[in-house]
């Protein structure tokens, strides 16, 4: 401890001393040019000694992280010239980077390794495997300053030579520019000598360092990740697409607007979960829920309350024209249209480039693509709860098919999961006829809202007839005398046995909800080293390991929604065409989502809780649509918006709506918060009358009185007395 101590006082004392004397005056521009004589006689007179000293001097500069190591360098080239100035350059920056190394590592790492053993491990075993190419990339490319990369370096494990050879080997490439520049600075004369050819190609080079330096790491890092496949000659497709959903058909579409030749490969329907199993079909049934409830509830509109007559078959049917009449928008004969070559099969990468197809007919087919884009989408998770198997259950994808063989609403329905899709569900079902249970293993459903909207879509699902069980916790599903049985735990249930704190709820179905996992086996992703991790992982750009496959929608996250898929669509079909020349990173800022559930739920960027979890100083705005004329005249003025905003500002940080129409209600504030329009914009809008979107304006307008200038207006309240005589 006494040696670390002395080591941590003599730097100081050193780095003390340094600015004590002025010497840091010496290591500016304007030091080193009022300098540049002098060292010239000092160099003529002893120039072992003055070489022996400019290198010692770099060399506690760069051990001390001290300013100056740049402006150094270019006097290595003044003062010594290109060759000599390199030489001397390259060895006294890597062994000062060596020594700061070791000091870090000497006074720093193990008391990180006690305080963070967990997290050091993890970068440790990251710098086992790819230590010496991080660093030579951060050497070539300078995202941090090297000052920054030597100490940071030194917490980790990477051995001291391997740190040194690497650095040396890194740094060339800059230390040539910087010392070329430095020749050319020694010959200035005056201000006009600034713009020589010679010096500005110089720092044309310093310019383009990092533009060169990361071309030569992406061909380093694309040599490695390629060197076992052999790349073809030619290829069948600029673009290969699996999987139909909305990315998929997104990037499709893209490719063929820019006359790409692309295929789309999907084994099932055309248009994805959405389509067929999810956004659409849910949408449809909430629809006729919803006209059930306003029949049995007519007083609300001035009329009788009424039993609805309606037929659970028929429901079921509309529900599936409605996916009819909408499939056409997402069909093989849409696609083709647009100049998409549609393919029916199951695609399998063989290599980076190499598509393998088992067609639907049975057949096998092969492409190879300069790109591919994979967009296999997400399915339901089912939890592997004992006896689950045995006792049946449906999913959001299944219940479609499987409800449409009953004539009537299943009697006794548990929902398992309180997210979005089981809280929307649950409320139908209630609402045509079933006694829903809704399970949810945490304290509230839709956990991620605020407490007062998870309270508010509470009563609102226990209003349309849903038990809701919170904190319970499902253990298994078992069978006694033809009835099916869900068994679970109350989580806040008193210390008890066992057999007190289960509960056997009986059901005729079950519906899990409990949330989806991406569709990641048998696409070939294992065998070509791609990693995932419940996702697949991708970078900024969409890329996976292999800069030419690029994956869209819900097998990457980190949003599972459609229009979030569609999104990524556009910029996995942009870099996998263009982004040899440009690459573009996927824009996650400003996301909106809903939950389907009467009344909606949306929001847009943070809200309250993140707040705080966030650590903002933020304030709120409300307005409740009790006070909104057009909620007043549709008896539906219970809901409403919440803006969190920083404190005395009305830049916009996030948006939670709950109301009929929350859904295309955010769609102002995504807008705003998208261009950076603050509350003040959207007061002064005009918003027809009446409408629900004026409750926009409403919310605006409150944040507006919140923040009334009081001086102001007690100043003119005076001017007008004084106006009146």
């Amino acid at each position: 401890m006494f040696k670390k101590v002395l080591l941590l006082v003599i730097a100081i004392t050193l780095v003390a001393l340094f600015f004590h004397y002025d010497l840091n005056q010496l290591l500016t521009l304007e030091g080193l040019k009022g300098s540049m004589d002098q060292f010239g006689e000092w160099r003529e007179q002893s120039p072992i000694l003055i070489i022996g000293g400019f290198f010692a001097l770099y060399v506690l500069v760069a051990a001390l992280s001290l300013p100056g190591a740049a402006i150094l360098t270019l006097a290595a080239g003044a003062l010594f010239g290109l060759v000599e100035g390199f030489i001397i350059v390259s060895f006294a920056s890597s062994i000062g980077a060596l020594l700061a190394f070791l000091v870090s590592r000497y006074l720093l790492r193990e008391s990180i390794k006690k305080k963070f053993p967990e997290r050091l491990k993890a970068i440790d075993e990251g710098v086992q495997r790819e230590g010496a190419f991080y660093l030579f990339t951060l050497r070539l490319v300078p995202v941090f300053p090297f000052f920054l990369v030597n100490l940071l370096m030194g917490v980790t494990g990477i051995k001291a030579w391997t740190f040194y050879w690497v650095s040396q080997l890194g740094m060339l490439a800059g230390t040539v520019v910087y010392v070329n520049a430095g020749t050319q600075l020694a010959d200035i004369e005056s201000l006009s000598g600034i713009l020589s050819p010679k010096l500005i190609f110089s720092f044309v080079l310093l310019g383009l360092l990092p533009l060169i330096g990361k071309a030569i790491v992406n061909k380093i890092k694309q040599r490695k990740v390629y060197k076992k496949w052999q790349k073809p000659k030619s290829f069948d497709r600029n673009l290969l697409v699996i999987g139909a959903g909305a990315g998929g058909l997104v990037t499709s579409y893209i490719a063929a607007a820019v006359k790409a030749k692309v295929t789309l490969i999907e084994a099932g329907e055309m248009g994805g979960d959405c389509l067929n199993y999810g956004c659409v079909p849910s949408k449809a049934i909430i629809k006729s829920a919803k006209i059930v409830d306003q029949i049995k509830h007519g007083e609300h509109y001035g009329l009788e309350n009424a039993t609805p007559q309606f037929s659970f078959k028929k429901v079921m049917a509309r529900v599936h024209q409605v996916i009819a009449d909408i499939a056409p928008h997402d069909s093989v004969e849409r696609y083709t249209d647009l100049g998409v070559e549609v393919i029916k099969g199951y695609g399998k990468l063989i290599n980076p480039w190499t598509v393998e197809i088992k067609l639907n007919d049975g057949t096998m087919q092969t492409l190879t693509a300069r790109s591919i884009v994979i967009a296999t989408g997400a399915r339901p998770f089912v939890p592997p709860l004992p006896g689950i198997e045995d006792s049946g259950y449906v999913t959001s994808d299944t219940l479609w098919t499987e409800f449409a063989k009953l004539d009537t609403a299943p009697k006794k329905l548990v929902v398992l999961g309180g997210g979005p899709i089981g809280s929307e569900l649950a409320q139908s079902f209630a609402r045509l006829g079933s006694q829903v249970i809704q399970i949810e293993m945490a304290e509230r459903i839709m956990i991620r809202e605020d407490l007062e909207v998870s309270e508010f879509a509470s009563q609102s699902l226990q209003k349309s007839g849903v038990n809701i069980l919170t904190s319970h916790q499902a253990l298994r599903c078992e069978q006694r005398d033809g009835k099916k049985f869900i068994i679970v735990k109350n989580l806040k249930h008193e210390q008890g046995s066992e057999q007190e704190e289960e509960m056997a709820i009986e059901y005729d179905e079950l519906l899990c909800a409990v949330g989806r996992s991406a569709r990641l086996k048998g696409y070939g992703l294992e065998e070509l080293g791609i990693e995932t991790n419940r996702t697949i992982q991708t970078n900024d750009y969409l890329e996976t390991l292999y800069p030419n496959i690029f994956a869209a929608g819900d097998i990457v996250g980190p949003y599972q929604f459609t229009h979030v898929a569609a999104h990524q669509g556009w910029y996995a079909a942009v870099n996998a065409l263009f982004g040899t020349f440009k690459k573009f990173k996927v824009d996650y800022r400003v996301i909106p989502w809903a939950t389907f559930i009467d009344p909606e739920v949306a929001r847009v960027g943070i809200n309250e809780q993140e707040a705080i979890e966030q650590g903002i100083d933020y304030e709120i705005t409300r307005f409740d649509f009790e006070e909104l004329d057009r909620a007043i005249t549709d008896s539906a003025a219970n809901g409403f918006i919440k803006v969190i905003t920083p404190k005395g500002k009305d830049k916009i940080l996030g948006v939670t709506i709950v109301s009929e129409h929350a859904g295309d209600l955010i769609a102002e504030f995504v807008l705003a918060m998208k261009h950076g329009l603050g509350l003040n914009k959207i007061l002064g809008t005009i918003h027809s009358y009446p409408t629900w979107a004026e409750g926009n304006k409403y919310a605006a307008g409150e944040w507006k009185r919140n923040h009334a200038p009081e001086t102001v207006l007690s100043w003119l309240e005076k001017f007008h007395t004084w106006r009146r005589g």
